[in-house]
């Protein structure tokens, strides 16, 4: 019998009300978070998109301000760590000349994942209308927005509006995990997805949980399909209800060569200044903590650029030195046992019971730090045990939680 994925604990209270008392306090290009190497700038990328003048801006900014450092995340956005206390006027200045803070007031919910191949002018369009808005700012720095090319992959990420591309120029919009959307032409996404977002504030406000993603609403206040189709068609949008939407899914982008770019896996998601520099061209950042660059030839050191090695389903949180909260440096036990501890599962190393940064939409493997040593899927495991407890673990089929509930 297969088991089923293990589930942190937000996500098994789902069934409870989520009730905030406070806003989200997700970091930001321009609201710093005290970390325990320094302070941390998240900077967000929306759809990953990179000029080459905005990728040499990050790694300055890096270099001069933090700890020649940059760090991929789970939402395709770049941390810069170790960041010295009084740098935020400078840091803002150097990333608002390269065009990373387009609207300062909306630089925290630019939150949006794209499928490697989407189209550009799709995600810079829906940037540009919520940056346009100023109800959207209400929004917290976890809301999420995915712009799928059709094929699934961004769709997969749990996101709170999915625009998904389908044949003849239309898109399906998604609330979260509805299994119905609202169908409405390529050119209306942008608006649509805007639309959707106020619709949930909307939601919000009535509920008085302030709730930060729509997951969080309570029952009685979540979001109907139909009636989002309505508000969007009473906004001048033509749309359709569809009541069995698809819900595609494909794998992201493996290392090597695709069409006419080559996607390099960051192992764990942080890289050097200089391997940074080594990527030539505009860039693509992806949700899966990897880079297409349009030079196919290019091969920097340190980096992965072919695939089935070690790294490609291996994750990791902060950890030790710069998470107060973390047991134990994940990072360096990863890469201690990641040549022995091969297998067909994802693998995600946690520093504590939050398991920040752990994969979404799929199965995997759940390593806990404890002040012990570490937990693998709920068993200890002795430290001269982990590689092979890992791999065993790796190789055990399971299903994800969402296909037990269907």
């Amino acid at each position: 019998m297969l088991a089923a994925m293990p589930q942190p604990p937000a996500a098994a209270s789902r069934d409870e009300p989520v009730i905030r008392d406070r806003g989200d306090a997700c970091p930001g290009a321009l609201r710093l978070h005290a970390a325990d190497d320094g302070f941390l700038a998240r900077v967000r990328i929306p759809g990953g998109l990179l000029s080459a003048s905005q990728a040499a801006a990050l790694a300055l900014a890096a270099d001069r301000f933090g700890d020649g450092h940059l760090e991929l995340t789970s939402r395709g956005n770049v941390q810069l760590r170790g960041l010295a206390e009084g740098c935020g006027p400078g840091l803002a200045e150097l990333l608002d000349g390269a065009g990373l803070l387009p609207a300062p007031s909306h630089e925290r919910i630019r939150n949006i994942v794209a499928s490697p191949l989407a189209d550009p002018a799709a995600v810079r369009a829906l940037d540009t209308t919520l940056c346009a808005d100023p109800r959207a700012a209400a929004l917290s720095g976890r809301f999420l927005f995915a712009v799928d090319d059709g094929r699934g992959d961004v769709a997969a990420l749990d996101p709170d509006v999915t625009l998904l591309a389908r044949p003849g120029g239309r898109v399906l919009v998604r609330l979260g995990a509805a299994p119905d959307a609202a169908e409405v032409a390529a050119a209306d996404a942008a608006r649509a997805a805007l639309e959707a977002a106020l619709h949930f504030l909307a939601a919000a406000a009535a509920a008085g949980t302030r709730a930060w993603r729509i997951a969080e609403l309570p029952d009685e206040h979540a979001l109907d399909t139909g009636e989002f189709t309505t508000r969007l068609i009473g906004r001048g949008i033509g749309a359709r209800y569809v009541p069995d939407a698809p819900r595609p899914y494909a794998d992201p982008p493996a290392p090597g060569v695709h069409a006419d770019a080559l996607c390099v896996l960051v192992p764990l998601g942080r890289l050097t200044t200089a391997q940074w520099r080594e990527l030539p061209g505009d860039l693509r950042v992806t949700p899966w903590r990897s880079i297409l660059v349009s030079d196919t030839a290019a091969r920097p050191a340190g980096l992965v650029t072919s695939p089935d090695g070690p790294w490609e389903s291996v994750t990791a949180c902060t950890g030790r030195p710069g998470c107060a909260k973390s047991l134990s440096d994940v990072r360096a036990d990863a890469r201690a046992v990641a040549h022995r501890a091969r297998g067909q599962l994802p693998v995600h190393w946690s520093g504590c019971e939050r398991r920040c940064g752990h994969p979404r939409g799929t199965a995997w493997v759940d390593l806990v730090a404890t002040p012990e040593g570490y937990r693998i899927d709920g068993r200890p495991v002795p430290p001269n045990e982990l590689a092979a407890a890992v791999a065993d673990a790796r190789s055990q089929p399971r299903v994800s939680e969402d296909a037990v509930k269907k």
